[in-house]
């Protein structure tokens, strides 16, 4: 018979590949035997190819087969003889299995927001399994995620079966299963093949909202239908049941299954065969769809042989590329923070304090006393607390633990220096306690601060002048120490250290980082000191947040880029140092799993460290060293003072020492090269003569050592790697697969298992990778390592007993997806656009594997996946479409840059003055952070992208928003808000890193270039035309950095016939020509307002808009009714006229607000602008006159609209707080600047407000019904939003969707551009307060915009997925949308005879004009 994978001729496993073998009749572990399987005609063994083969061997001995063989053994003799059962094979024809008819229920029920479920449950047949179908009416939610777990007779744990929905993905241990919405009608089937499940456990849950549906506060239940079918008749092959039982257990990720569950597993695959026969497939058809792969040649020992002829455990299936099918998107969200904006986030909900650090609250806060010291350890598993206190110049020492069993402290004190054993006075020894010579022991004793559930101690050390308390603890005959010292605690107060003056530390954990410096001096001593001090401080940071665990993570990256120093007079065992990693890596993964907000924080914390190891894992790298200097006679010179050095304090250098030794030996010895591999990886000739245990000497090894030193330090990196360098790709691979290193002589074996529970898929991958790594073709590499963090994943998202090992292992394929891509930069260099976007789909799904609240990023994955079709297919605008989504994944990259700068520098800046580390490196910290992530490889690969696209677009370097020629002065400025109140004394051409679209632009600036994207149509762009003010944004980096350069420089600009700018330098008298001709030009006339008053009337209906009433947008709005065509909808109006606000500030109801603003305003007048937000929020404290809300009752209920107040006395006092918000925009910095620099007295200011019905649009947009642009009469500009148009006018980033239509042609307009805003604001059935001042729309100044609107419920935030908006994808509808709305505008124009600008909606299709007013 043929070999099958790792079977031998004899169709036989060995006891060596399978493990923990039982006989099936005796239970026995059976000894040295073969297990022989029926004999079968296929040509491999069932399912056990190549590929699966690998699990049956050494490397995967806890698998499922391997602990579950004996479900695959044929049963014994009485005399112990084996023998083979014969498979039984029917036909189909023979089958006798009968089923009853099918069942079919049906439940109802009633949810939140009057949403209807329906859950229709049909029971399986023969040839088709069960099915839930779940549909949900009156649905308004476009995100619905069906939330379950399916459940098993007898157990409420939730299962996650394999067979899902499309688009499925696992989340907070469920299924997430999405619905599909037709209408208001949303839908999902899910099928149950499995017989063992006989219920579904679920809830609804609105994934952008964040919000839970329940069955009155619990899960909804839905019993499946079981099928009555009777198998008895039919009968399949034993070997074909264990073949089909393997599968599921792969299938359901490999779990850990007790042997009931075992039995279980095995019966459901017989079910599950049986059902295929009763079906009618045959039982060759099943042996055939079973079988394994092609032989595998094997060598002498049963192993498949490497590429290299080596015989290797764990080989995998050769492979030359990746297959990747594109996977669901949906299971790659990591929400911590919900409705949160990309790169944002809050603080998590507080958590429950552990009892002892209660009681440490509550021993802190005792009266009077003074805390010189506290400090967590551990004692085994549990918690330790000291607390050293001082009251009235006396010391208290007290200790608690949660330690269970009865504890002694044996103790002491230091009197002369720290950590002396030296007795205790009889005065200070507690109650029932027993000296022994020298020592005492004393007994803890229930009730610790008063809690029953903890144990203490209490130390009056009085006014003796002790310097400490060295103390250790027994228990059972068990003791107890600190990591492998004494337990030791000062009692002295420490005198507080001055430190170097950083500034305030504003933005950082202030008290945090200056207890990290004052530990420095013990830290530096050796990497044990340092990481278990790092331990301790990471316990506090877990309880602190995500700024301690910023410090953290600097102290620890200043250490790991060498800023601080490793060791200082101090040896140390290399076990001890990775034993101290150990607990700090240990302590990691425990935040990890606990704090899944914190996730990427820990991630780039754990980067820094190495895995460490208890045992024989560190000891190794101190004993190995001499078998290796034994084995190859290479005992003298540098390689003795490498091994001083290892003996005494070993570090992450050793690891690059190793790497260079190697280097230099495969290099014939050529000195060059070892010194070349040192200095690129930061250890110079002084850094070595730095060490406690020098290294002076040069290596001087000779030829007839080559071989035997490279076979041996090849393995020695392996074992220093696997200590200090955690995300090292290939020994995280070891870590994870598992791996036996053999002692030597008196040298232990270190043997790690592999990890259970991981995907079938991930040895296969991992092999692939490594056999990649060195590729200059990096495609296929990536592929892999994308493949393989996806199939890690689901691991990562659990608890699970190696999760530290695979952490790292994720770290390490995350770094080398950036290592690769900066290789393969270099091959991109002349990618075409179709393979640019595929590399870059790959980095943004790296960026989003390993970052938290990436919604962002997801949702540019999926954009990039529609990006990479399209370009393939060449559809139509496939650049501009590219440009989009390239625009917002590079704004999605800021956000990542700006999080890191705001929350690393700031501790970077401070902690590295504590530390006195050098000022470059604190300077670059948050740069270095970045580059060693893949965002900054992302960054270049857009980089290179975009000149194709806008080449391939038509597109010059710059988008020109407002064309106006200019000569001045450059000034390079970060943000265009942080200059809008400054006036420059010269023509200054601004360089604006950000520009949010409703600034000012300030007095003096006369042109604004930008690489940020405000809309044409966004209130900055709008105000710079109507000022003749350059305005442009800058595509390309080089360009702006060129621009950058010439700051404080004069430049002409001017802008070319195709719509591009072009600059050049020019000289000052230049300038100053330009600015003489300027002068000359009469000034502008001074604008006076006519102040309003009040006219009676608190509110008034639509048919009652005068110009004496209300401003131009409330009379705009009520001159289109009853004049447009049907199709265009107005929303119904009403308004609070002018002088109401003065009115209701007059009433004596209000004296004290009206006092207060008096006092503010003549601030004000006088210059200090921070009275504003005084000002606002003064405003804010008005009462309501009586008369104004029966008024305006009467009047909105009048004119059709709803009343808040019937709703709810909260509800009248949200639109009342509303309506003042409105008239305190008065005061707002915007409007209060344009104002000032108009000349507009701003005391004849008058704001009447606008009350309108909100729709709750799909889209919003503004239209100019001449192009802004380009001045051109004969075309019609828009701009499109989804949601809201606050977004489109206001400050969020990202470009709308713009077009524009020939108003000869309307039918057929032209898109411009497509949207890379990431926000969408969408509201509730609701009302908006519209500002309608007498300060808009005047001749010679446009204060449109400066005001706000204000709705009466809050907009909700939402990131926009456009991989499925209709919009976008469907030109149909596209152009459908866009001619109706250039129409609407040409309508508009046509009727009020003159340029409009106007904004509106479009809902359900229908389209709303909602405000007019003159285009300026």
């Amino acid at each position: 018979m043929q070999s099958h994978g790792v079977l031998s001729k004899t169709n036989s496993v060995s006891s060596a590949a399978i493990s923990g073998l039982h006989c099936q009749e005796t239970g026995r572990r059976a000894s040295v035997c073969s297990v022989e399987f029926p004999q079968c005609k296929c040509s491999g063994a069932p399912t056990i190819s190549s590929s699966s083969s690998r699990l049956l061997k050494s490397t995967l001995k806890s698998s499922f087969v391997s602990r579950s063989s004996h479900l695959l053994v044929p049963s014994l003799s009485k005399s112990g003889n084996r023998r083979t059962k014969r498979a039984v094979v029917l036909s189909p024809r023979a089958i006798v299995a009968t089923a009853t008819e099918v069942a079919e229920t049906t439940k109802e029920f009633s949810i939140d927001d009057g949403i209807k479920l329906k859950v229709k449950a049909t029971g399986p047949a023969t040839d088709k399994p069960a099915t839930l179908q779940f549909e949900v009416s009156n649905c308004h939610v476009d995100s619905l995620l069906l939330h379950w777990g399916a459940l098993q007779p007898g157990n409420n744990a939730w299962i996650l079966p394999a067979n899902r929905p499309e688009g499925s993905y696992e989340n907070h241990g469920a299924v997430q299963s999405p619905f599909h919405k037709t209408g208001d009608t949303a839908s999902v089937t899910v099928s149950f093949p499995d017989f063992s499940l006989n219920a579904v456990e679920f809830l609804l849950v609105d994934k952008n909202r964040n919000h839970w549906y329940k069955l009155n506060g619990s899960n909804f239940r839905i019993d499946i239908p079981q099928l009555n079918v009777d198998f008895s008749g039919v009968s399949v092959p034993e070997d074909l049941v264990g073949v089909q039982s393997y599968l599921r257990w792969e299938r359901n990720g490999r779990q850990n299954y007790s042997p009931e569950q075992e039995k279980a597993e095995y019966e459901e695959a017989r079910k599950e065969l049986q059902m295929e026969v009763a079906q009618g497939v045959s039982i060759d058809t099943i042996r055939e769809r079973l079988q394994g792969g092609k032989k595998q040649e094997s060598s002498s020992n049963g192993t498949p042989k490497s590429n290299n002829g080596s015989s290797q455990s764990g080989h995998v299936q050769h492979m030359s590329r990746i297959s990747r099918n594109r996977r669901s998107t949906d299971d790659l969200f990591n929400r911590f923070t919900a409705g949160a904006k990309a790169g944002s986030g809050t603080p998590p909900p507080p958590r429950e304090l552990p009892p002892l650090k209660k009681a440490a609250q509550r021993l802190e806060a005792a009266e009077g006393s003074e805390v010189i010291l506290k400090k967590f350890f551990k004692a085994g598993y549990e918690d330790l607390l000291v607390l050293v206190t001082k009251i009235e110049d006396k010391v208290r020492v007290q200790i608690g633990t949660n330690f269970k069993e009865p504890l002694v402290m044996r103790w002491a004190v230091s009197k002369d220096h720290a950590r002396e054993w030296a007795p205790p006075p009889e005065t200070v020894i507690p109650a029932d306690s027993t000296p022994l010579d020298g020592t005492v022991d004393t007994q803890f004793k229930a009730g610790f601060a008063g809690d029953d559930s903890l144990q203490g101690i209490t130390i009056d050390l009085g006014d003796h002048n002790f310097i400490g308390l060295p103390f250790v603890m027994h228990s059972g005959g068990n003791w107890y120490k600190d990591n492998g010292s004494d337990y030791y605690v000062s009692v002295q107060p420490k005198e507080k250290k001055e430190f170097k003056a950083v500034g305030n530390g504003e933005g950082t954990a202030k008290d945090f980082l200056e207890d990290i410096a004052s530990q420095e001096s013990e830290a530096e001593r050796s990497l044990m000191h340092r990481y278990n001090i790092a331990t301790g401080l990471t316990e506090r940071a877990k309880e602190e947040g995500e700024l301690a665990q910023a410090g953290i993570l600097v102290w620890l990256r200043f250490m790991a880029t060498r800023q601080l120093t490793w060791n200082k007079n101090y040896n140390v065992k290399p076990r001890e140092i990775s034993a101290a990693q150990d607990r700090l890596t240990n302590l990691l993964r425990e935040m990890y799993t606990e704090q899944p907000e914190n996730r990427e924080m820990i991630r780039l914390i754990m980067g820094t460290v190495g895995r460490g190891g208890e045992g024989d894992v560190g000891q190794r790298i101190r004993d190995e060293i001499l078998v290796i200097q034994r084995n190859n006679d290479c005992a003298g010179g540098m390689m003795e003072e490498w091994h001083q050095k290892l003996h005494n304090n070993t570090s992450p250098d050793d690891v690059v020492i190793c790497q260079a030794l190697l280097d230099y030996i495969k290099s014939d010895f050529n000195m060059t090269v070892y010194w070349k591999t040192l200095n690129d990886n930061g250890v110079t000739k002084e850094r070595m003569k730095s060490y406690d245990r020098q290294i002076c000497s040069e290596p001087s090894l000779r030829h007839d050592q080559k071989d035997g030193l490279i076979r041996d330090l090849t393995n020695y990196l392996r074992t220093l790697k696997a200590v200090h360098s955690g995300a090292d790709l290939e020994s995280a691979i070891q870590a994870c697969m598992g791996y036996t290193a053999q002692g030597s002589g008196f040298m232990g074996d270190v043997k790690i298992h592999p990890i259970s529970g991981l995907s079938g898929a991930l040895p296969q991958l991992l092999a692939f990778v490594l056999e990649h790594v060195e590729d200059r073709n990096v495609l296929p590499l990536l592929e892999g390592l994308l493949e393989a963090r996806r199939e890690l994943r689901p691991t990562l998202l659990k608890p699970h007993d190696r999760l530290r090992d695979i952490i790292f292992l994720d770290l390490a394929l995350d770094s080398t997806v950036r290592t690769a891509v900066e290789r393969g930069l270099e091959g991109l260099a002349n990618a075409g656009p179709q393979e640019l976007a595929l590399v870059i789909s790959m980095v943004v799904e790296n960026l989003a594997l390993s970052s938290n609240n990436n919604e962002e990023l997801v949702y540019c994955l999926k954009d990039w996946y529609n990006v990479m079709d399209i370009i393939q297919n060449k559809s139509h605008n496939w650049a501009l479409r590219t440009k989009a989504v390239l625009d917002r994944t590079r704004l999605a990259l800021q956000d990542k840059a700006e999080y890191y700068q705001k929350i690393l520098q700031p501790t970077a800046e401070y902690l590295g003055g504590l530390l006195g580390v050098d000022e470059w490196a604190v300077n670059i910290f948050t740069e270095e952070m970045i580059r060693s992530g893949s965002a900054a490889s992302l960054s270049q690969l857009l980089n290179r992208l975009d000149p194709v696209i806008r080449k391939e677009a038509h597109m010059g370097s710059w988008q020109v928003i407002s064309p106006v020629d200019v000569k001045g002065f450059i000034e390079v400025v970060d943000e265009l808000e942080h200059v809008q109140d400054k006036v420059y004394d010269r023509p200054t051409i601004l360089v604006s890193g950000r520009v949010k679209g409703e600034e000012e632009i300030p007095d003096g600036a006369i042109a604004v270039l930008t690489p940020d994207m405000p809309d044409v149509l966004s209130h900055v762009s709008v105000r710079a035309r109507n000022g003749k003010i350059c305005f442009a944004t800058c595509f390309d980096p080089n360009v702006l950095a060129d621009l950058r350069k010439k700051d404080k420089k004069a430049v002409s600009i001017v802008v070319t016939p195709n719509a591009d700018l072009s600059y050049s330098d020019i000289g000052a008298a230049e300038v100053a020509s330009a600015t003489a001709t300027d002068d000359d030009q009469a000034p502008p006339p001074k604008i006076i307002l006519k102040k309003k008053k009040f006219v009676g009337k608190y509110a008034i209906s639509a048919d009652e808009f005068t110009p004496d009433l209300v401003g131009a947008k409330s009379r705009n709005i009520a001159n289109l009714r009853g004049k447009l065509p049907s199709w265009i909808r107005l929303p119904t109006s009403a308004a609070l006229p002018f002088g109401v606000f003065e009115k209701v500030l007059s009433e004596s109801i209000n004296k004290d607000v009206a006092t207060e603003i008096a006092a503010l305003s003549k601030q004000l007048a006088d210059g200090d602008f921070s009275k504003l937000k005084d000002a606002r929020e003064t405003v804010l404290g008005l009462k309501a006159p009586p008369a104004l809300v029966e008024e305006l009752k009467a009047t909105l209920k009048g004119s059709g609209m709803p009343w808040p107040g019937d709703e709810s006395e909260e509800r009248w006092t949200q639109a009342w707080t509303a309506i003042k918000r409105v008239w305190a925009s008065k005061w707002n910095e915007r409007a209060y600047f344009s104002t000032r620099k108009a000349k507009i007295d701003h005391s004849d200011l008058c704001m009447a407000v606008l009350v309108q019905e909100i729709i709750q649009a799909d889209y919003a947009f503004v239209i100019h019904t001449i192009n802004p642009s380009t001045e051109e009469k004969t075309e019609i500009y828009a701009e499109v939003v989804k949601g809201l148009g606050e977004t489109l006018v206001g400050a969020y980033s990202g470009r709308a969707l713009s077009f524009v239509a020939k108003k000869s042609d309307l039918k057929n307009p032209q898109v411009l551009g497509y949207p890379s805003k990431r926000i969408g604001l969408f509201i509730k059935q609701s009302i908006i307060f519209r500002s309608d001042s007498n300060g808009e729309d005047l001749e010679g100044y446009a204060g449109a915009g400066l005001y706000d609107s204000v709705p009466m419920d809050l907009e909700e935030e939402r990131l926009v997925d456009y991989s499925t908006d209709k919009l976008i994808l469907d030109e149909a509808f596209q152009k459908t949308i866009l001619t109706k709305i250039a129409e609407a505008g040409y309508a508009v124009e046509e009727l009020l005879g003159s340029a409009q600008d106007i904004e509106g909606v479009i809902k359900d299709g229908e389209l709303y004009i909602v405000q007019t007013r003159p285009q300026m």
